[in-house]
């Protein structure tokens, strides 16, 4: 530089002679000066191309109009360093290389509840709103062809003597087990609170499945080495006929300009009237027994075929081919057998409960845990913590692992804490971390019936009441448990255990007398396993006690199943019980061991390899 600020505030020239001393302000302005000059050359550096690059019109502006003394640009002959030039960076001697030096750097895993996050339509709760989306437009449409084509009602002028009750659309997104939108969804349903007992309907009950019939039939099918399909009867309900006449308001947004004050006498069934589960089950079963499903004995390859297109001429079906996701559960086939899982399904409830972004944990209760009624303050909000146990049940037909906590949770619906909350985000961390895992049922087993009965003898502490737990197998794989609190109160433990092995005996039976109809022959007698001395030899031991008098009911019914050879009853050490798992918290190693002899299985390994039977040998080479 010509000229440099001394220390003292006076301005030295180039000659080494001292100028007329210059007041702050005059420095300020004169440094100011320099910065615009160093901005300035910094924006004629050459590029790397060869071609010098400017400032923008606004930056050369300013520094135009800004009034300040001419500073000539550096010469490099010049002895003198820049005040604007940087000191030379240091050279790294340190071996050790970064992510960042070597352009590697972790990607952001921004949505993780589900593959296809965004963009997330929103589901109408007006007719309004679904009139201003095509898509739901034409879902209501198809709704409402459905309902004239089955000749579900005809108008007819209303009587003062009728009750009319109201209706509404309800509109659902419908998923697949990835996340993707499979279809909108428009429902017409009645609205049946509006209903009267013993005069627009009577009797309302119709039958369930129940989880373990379908886990019998899904190991039945591996045994035999059947074809599972999968079907649905569109609008199902719309099938079955009412015995009582019901009146009910046109559709919102579709009201007959020619008769407007018209309502609709239903002839069929509708979504939401009291009789409509039972009326369609009426249906059904009638053309079942018409067709003589029970009783036919003919090929099974030929009788599937026929039945298919009987069932399409009488209804409106549709055929979903092999079953890979029923009712929640997905099923992931594998050369070794079937994976059932419901990951998608517990990924939606952390993502409705806010908690996809917990820390996982490997046990769903901690072994110190011990839950008891009134321990701490209520919760916040009670509703949510009975909705999010009301999920965790249903999520129990495919996981054993999680029996005895969303059994002993359960019994906090009526009066729930803040630890019980607690302890159910803990049972949500652990599905986190388990996200992949399944009930697995493997080929090739063979058709006998055993089961493992346990009880954790006066483990409530409000009560002093016993946890009944059993596991019900079929071959090699789990099809029935159940982990529940006994009504009464044992006095030792081997009464615990005994009436246990009682209600363990109850469900083998029935598994029993269920494959007998279904033309299933056991080779030998069904068998339970109880870590109980005492309460084996009260199954055998013909001797009645006097303090087992109170309990002579289940004495008396295991002991007369052993006694006529229908039920054995063995000793089992309590290392080999895997029914330990459904009474108690257990440490990790120990739940960890009996998770995997249950049949719980990651399903991430077999998702591979499902992959690779399923989908890669259909992938053709590029050309």
């Amino acid at each position: 530089m010509n000229q440099l600020l001394g220390s003292a505030g006076n301005r030295i020239s180039d000659g080494g002679g001292w100028a007329v001393p210059e007041t702050a302000e005059a420095a300020e302005e004169r440094l100011e000066g320099l910065e615009l000059h160093n901005i300035r050359a910094l924006a004629l550096i050459p590029s790397s191309h060869g071609h010098s690059t400017s400032l923008d019109n606004t930056t050369s502006s300013s520094c135009n109009e800004t009034s300040v003394p001419h500073v000539p640009s550096p010469q490099p002959q010049s002895s003198h360093p820049s005040p604007t030039t940087e000191p030379p960076i240091a050279s790294r001697i340190h071996p050790m290389t970064t992510r960042s030096q070597n352009n590697i750097f972790k990607p952001k895993q921004l949505h993780l509840t589900t593959k296809h996050p965004l963009p997330d339509p929103i589901e109408p709760t007006t007719v309004s709103q679904a009139m201003k989306d095509p898509r739901w437009r034409s879902a209501m449409a198809a709704e409402l062809n459905a309902l004239v084509r089955n000749g579900t009602w005809d108008l007819v002028p209303p009587q003062a003597h009728h009750n009319v009750v109201g209706c509404k659309w309800v509109f659902r997104i419908k998923r697949n087990p990835d996340g993707t939108i499979a279809r909108y969804k428009a429902r017409l349903v009645a609205k049946g609170f509006h209903q009267r007992p013993g005069v627009d309907y009577h009797d309302t009950f119709s039958p369930v499945v129940k989880p373990t019939t379908i886990r019998l039939v899904l190991c039945l099918a591996l045994n035999q080495g059947w074809n599972i399909r999968q079907l649905d009867v569109n609008n199902a309900f719309l099938h079955g006929s009412l015995s009582k006449e019901v009146f009910m308001q046109q559709p919102p947004g579709y009201i007959d300009t020619t008769y407007p004050s018209h309502v609709c006498r239903l002839r069929k069934a509708i979504y939401g009237l009291k009789q409509a589960p039972r009326a369609w089950y009426n249906e059904l079963k009638n053309f079942l027994l018409d067709y003589g499903f029970a009783n036919s004995k003919r090929n099974d390859n030929n009788f599937i075929s026929c039945f298919l297109q009987a069932l399409s001429a009488r209804f409106s079906i549709k055929d979903l081919g092999d079953l890979n996701y029923f009712l929640g559960v997905e099923v992931l086939p594998s050369s070794a057998g079937l994976l059932l899982t419901q990951h998608k399904y517990i990924r939606d409830l952390l993502t409705r409960t806010q908690l996809a972004g917990i820390k996982e944990v490997h046990t769903p209760m901690a072994t110190n845990t011990s839950l008891v009624l009134h321990d701490g303050s209520p919760p916040a909000d009670a509703t949510t913590y009975r909705s999010v146990i009301g999920a965790l049940q249903y999520l129990s037909i495919t996981r054993p692992d999680i029996s005895y906590t969303v059994n002993k949770l359960s019994q906090f619906m009526h009066c729930p804490s803040e630890t019980h909350w607690a302890a159910a985000k803990r049972l949500l961390r652990y599905l986190k971390h388990t996200i992949n895992h399944g009930l697995f049922l493997k080929r090739g087993q063979s058709l006998q019936l055993h089961a493992y009965s346990v009880a954790d003898w006066a483990g409530n502490r409000d009560d002093r009441t016993s946890t009944t737990g059993y596991i019900v197998y079929l071959g090699g794989n789990a099809i029935s448990w159940s982990s529940c609190k006994q009504k009464t109160v044992a006095r030792s433990s081997t009464e615990a255990e005994y009436r246990a092995v009682a209600s363990t005996a109850a469900e083998v039976l029935w598994v029993q007398s269920l494959l007998g109809e279904l033309g299933i022959t056991l080779t030998r007698p069904p068998s339970i396993h109880c870590d109980n001395i005492g309460a084996t030899y009260l199954c055998a031991n013909p001797v009645f006690h006097s303090k087992m008098k109170h309990i002579a009911i289940d004495y008396h019914f295991v002991r007369d199943k052993v006694s006529t050879g229908q039920l054995t009853v063995s000793y089992v050490s309590t290392h080999d019980q895997l029914a330990d798992a459904l009474t108690k918290p257990l440490p990790r190693p120990k739940f960890t061991q009996l998770c995997s002899k249950i049949g719980i299985s990651d399903g991430s390994t077999i998702l591979r390899g499902h992959v690779k039977e399923t989908i890669l040998p259909n992938i053709k080479p590029s050309q």
